[in-house]
C-alpha cells in the first residue's frame, strides 16, 4: 500500500539482536504507524499498546510501502525496538508567563536549550520533570488516566483560582484543583510544588494550599515549599524580593505545623520546606525522619540532611592521619559554605591532611542566586585565580550537565584544569569526597 509518508507515527533507530522485531524483519528507518487499530504518535502509546499478547503492527517502510504483521508473544514482552528522539516527538512548550519564572531571567548568549520552557506531561512522567498542567486538554487528562501515567510532577504555586492566573498570565491556570481531583481519582500519584514569593503566595495563602492539597491524599504524595530564585537580569519583569531569615522562619513554622497535623492524619508529613528555607532562616536542618521516604530531594528538599547523614557514616572510617601528605581545595556556594566548613574542619583534624574552602558568590546570576548548583565554569576560574589550591580541586557534581562533564556557561572541566594548572575534580557525596582525597 505505497503512501506519500506518514505524518506521525515512531521512526525505528535500532533493533534489538534476536528481539521479535529482528525476527521479523524491522530496519532503521521503519514507522511504527498503528498497533490494534491505535494510532502510534508517541513511545507512550507504543509502550502501552505492545504489552498486548496478540499484536496487529503496522509498518511503514522507508520506501512507502505499509506491512502488517501478526504477532504473538508474552505479556509486556518487549518488541526490541527503539525510536529516534526517545519516542517523544516535539516538545509540548510552556504557555505561561509565570512572574518567576527562572528561565526568563537568564542572561544572554547562553547555550540554547537553556531557554527551552517545556510543560509536557509526558516529560513529568518520564523523567520527573515539574508541568503546570494549564498545556493539558481534557483529553489528555483521560490519555493519562486510561494509561496509568503516574507518578506525575505539578508545579501548582497556588490553589486560588484568581491568583493563580495572575501568577502565570494564563486564564486556564485556575482550573487546578478540578485537574488535580480528576486525576487523583483516577488513581494517579501526583508530587507538587509550589514556588513562594514573599507576600505573594505565602501566609494565609499558603495555608490554603496546603489544606487543600493535603486533602487530596493520598494521591497527592508531597508538597515542596521553595522560595522563589531571583538572578540579576530581571529587566523589564514584576518586582519580585527574596526571603528574609524572619520571613523564613515563619514559612518553616507554617511547614512544620502542617506537618505534625498530617502525620497524626496520614502518617505521613506530606509537605515540605526546601533546604533554603531551613538554610535563610537558621533553623535546624529536621531529622530524617521528618522527610518521609524524601520524595523530592530534586527540588532540594533533604538533600542537606542526607548529606549529613552520609557524613556521618563517612567520617567514621576516616583514619587518625593520612598514609601521604594530602593538599586540596573544595569549592561551594554560598549556602552550603556553613555546612561545608564543618566538614572541612574535621578533616583537617586529620594528620597530613589540609584541606581549604572556596566559598564563591555567583556573580552570574546574582549574589541572591546561592545554591552551589548554578555556579558556572568562569566563576570557578575567576574564583580560584591566585589562591593556592594544593593538588587537586574539588566540587560538587551537581554544577555540572547531566551525564557530562560541562558547567551551565559550557565550560568543560578539563579547559578549568588547564586554566588552574590543577587537577579539578567533581565529587557526588561525602563519600566520594573522602575516596577522592585518598583516605
Amino acid at each position: 500500500m505505497p503512501t506519500s509518508g506518514p505524518t506521525r507515527g515512531l521512526v525505528v533507530k535500532d533493533i534489538e539482536a534476536d528481539s521479535i522485531a529482528a525476527e521479523l524483519g524491522v530496519e532503521q528507518g521503519d514507522t511504527v504507524l498503528r498497533i490494534n487499530d491505535a494510532a502510534i504518535k508517541d513511545i507512550i502509546d507504543y509502550k502501552f499498546y505492545s504489552t498486548e499478547e496478540n499484536l496487529q503492527l503496522l509498518l511503514q517502510k522507508k520506501d512507502g510501502r505499509q506491512w502488517l504483521l501478526e504477532i504473538e508473544k508474552d505479556f509486556d514482552e518487549s518488541l526490541g525496538l527503539d525510536f529516534h528522539g526517545d519516542g517523544l516527538g516535539k516538545t509540548m512548550r510552556c504557555r505561561n508567563k509565570c512572574v518567576f519564572c527562572f528561565v526568563d531571567q537568564m542572561p544572554v548568549r547562553m547555550r540554547p536549550s537553556l531557554y527551552v520552557k517545556d510543560d509536557d506531561y509526558r516529560l513529568s512522567f518520564a523523567q520527573g520533570n515539574f508541568i503546570t498542567l494549564t498545556n493539558v486538554s481534557a483529553t489528555e487528562l483521560k490519555r493519562i488516566a486510561v494509561m496509568r501515567l503516574s507518578p506525575l510532577y505539578v508545579s501548582v504555586h497556588t490553589v486560588n483560582p484568581a491568583l493563580r492566573q495572575k501568577i502565570m498570565s494564563h486564564p486556564g491556570a485556575g482550573r487546578i484543583m478540578e485537574q488535580l481531583k480528576f486525576l487523583a481519582q483516577a488513581g494517579i500519584e501526583i508530587h507538587t510544588q509550589a514556588v513562594l514569593c514573599p507576600g505573594l503566595n505565602d501566609g494565609a495563602e499558603l495555608e490554603r494550599t496546603i489544606r487543600e492539597l493535603g486533602s487530596l491524599w493520598p494521591a497527592v504524595r508531597s508538597l515542596a515549599v521553595v522560595p522563589v530564585g531571583l538572578t540579576a537580569h530581571r529587566s523589564g519583569l514584576p518586582h519580585l524580593r527574596p526571603y528574609q531569615p524572619d520571613e523564613a522562619r515563619a514559612v518553616v513554622r507554617q511547614v512544620q505545623q502542617w506537618q505534625k497535623e498530617f502525620l497524626a492524619r496520614y502518617d505521613n508529613p506530606l509537605v515540605f520546606a526546601s533546604d533554603e528555607f531551613y538554610l535563610t532562616a537558621a533553623e535546624p536542618i529536621p531529622p530524617a525522619a521528618s522527610y518521609g521516604d524524601f520524595p523530592q530531594t530534586e527540588n532540594g528538599v533533604g538533600l542537606v540532611r542526607l548529606f549529613k547523614e552520609q557524613w556521618r557514616q563517612a567520617r567514621r572510617k576516616l583514619p587518625k592521619a593520612a598514609a601521604r601528605p594530602v593538599r586540596a581545595t573544595l569549592v561551594t556556594g554560598t549556602l552550603a559554605g556553613p555546612l561545608l566548613r564543618q566538614v572541612t574542619d574535621e578533616l583537617n583534624r586529620i594528620g597530613q591532611v589540609q584541606i581549604g574552602l572556596q566559598v564563591l558568590q555567583n556573580n552570574f546570576f546574582g549574589h541572591n542566586v546561592t545554591v552551589a548548583g548554578l555556579l558556572t565554569g568562569r566563576e570557578l576560574i575567576n574564583g580560584l585565580t591566585g589562591h593556592e589550591l594544593g593538588e587537586k580541586v574539588l566540587f560538587p557534581s551537581v554544577m555540572l550537565r547531566d551525564g557530562d562533564e560541562v558547567f551551565l556557561d559550557d565550560i568543560t572541566v578539563a579547559e578549568i584544569s588547564r586554566c588552574l594548572q590543577t587537577p579539578v575534580l567533581p565529587v557526588d557525596g561525602p563519600a566520594d569526597l573522602v575516596r577522592e582525597m585518598g583516605l
